[in-house]
């Protein structure tokens, strides 16, 4: 009897670390090229952790920081923040976001906008760089400049994780 507890207990610790080296449970952000499946990065997320993407605007070639939160089923585009005014940054509240002056004299475009995914091409001059886990992420280095990439959360198992070479 001893023995057949011990083999049932053995079991019961095997399909325990097999449940959790495959089911999946872990949020990651995937920096996926658009004519691909494949993920060029992927980054273990905690849920509703932040990440920044940069860039040069392209008429005033002034920098642009926008936030984005990562959930479990969505990213959010939290907020932009930028110092100048340029084609196609907003200038006042409206019902899609709220505009403020920062303390510190930058201006805060917020807008808490759900998404799937968030689309974005990777510049020849903007220097599009993904700021995560302490590291900035040059775009460029991920995929040719002109490449769309999405920014897409999913979930994976701990073996996934290995698999794809996720940031920790």
């Amino acid at each position: 009897m001893t023995r057949r507890m011990g083999f049932l207990g053995g079991l019961g610790v095997g399909l325990a670390a097999a449940g959790f080296l495959m089911f999946p449970h872990h949020i990651v952000l995937e920096i996926i090229p658009t004519d691909s499946d494949r993920p060029v990065l992927c980054a273990k997320m905690r849920d509703s952790e932040e990440v920044v993407l940069s860039f040069t605007h392209s008429v005033n070639r002034r920098p642009v920081y926008d936030t984005i939160r990562v959930t479990r089923d969505r990213v959010i585009v939290v907020k932009s923040r930028f110092d100048a005014f340029g084609a196609g940054m907003p200038e006042h509240s409206t019902s899609e976001g709220t505009f403020r002056v920062a303390e510190d004299g930058w201006i805060e475009w917020t807008i808490n906008r759900p998404m799937p995914e968030v689309v974005v091409r990777v510049g020849r001059v903007a220097n599009h760089t993904l700021r995560l886990k302490g590291r900035d992420v040059p775009l460029a280095d991920l995929a040719p400049p002109g490449t769309a990439v999405a920014f897409r959360p999913n979930v994976y198992a701990e073996l996934g994780l290995w698999k794809g070479r996720c940031l920790r």
